[in-house]
């Protein structure tokens, strides 16, 4: 019966938890999707040429290629401080800059202003609220 009020704490994967978890969510309403659209996703293969002509190629490759660095870069920049954080709140600040300047139609001072604002306050925020209040490591 003592175990039951025992906590522990597996500091290698307790990050983990929230990629998991939104995986799982997205791959089931993924699922969800295909099943409800399949006739559709099938038999339109004039609907995917479209799709693909008229797609904004540089915002979508830009996109996912900042984002495939930034959680390949989260890791190792926080393997040099464990279990603080710290590769979550150092690759954030210059993963939202580069995001918010791939996405912005209009790059005036104001824009890119409150743009780095967001950038810089953001990711602090996160990683005070995720660490301090939900006691939830950060990678």
């Amino acid at each position: 019966m003592e175990n039951l009020t025992r906590v522990t704490i597996d500091f290698d994967t307790s990050h983990l938890i929230f990629p998991i978890m939104i995986g799982v969510i997205l791959s089931l309403l993924g699922l969800a999707i295909l099943i409800r659209d399949r006739a559709a996703i099938m038999s339109s293969g004039q609907m995917w040429a479209t799709t693909f002509r008229d797609m904004d190629k540089p915002r979508f490759f830009g996109a996912l290629a900042i984002t495939i660095v930034y959680f390949l870069a989260m890791v190792p920049v926080g393997n040099i401080w464990p279990n603080a954080g710290y590769g979550f709140l150092i690759c954030s600040v210059p993963y939202v800059i580069a995001l918010g300047l791939l996405f912005m139609h209009s790059r005036s001072r104001a824009a890119i202003g409150s743009m780095l604002a967001v950038a810089i306050i953001a990711p602090p925020v996160v990683w005070w609220l995720f660490s301090e209040v939900f006691f939830l490591t950060l990678p």
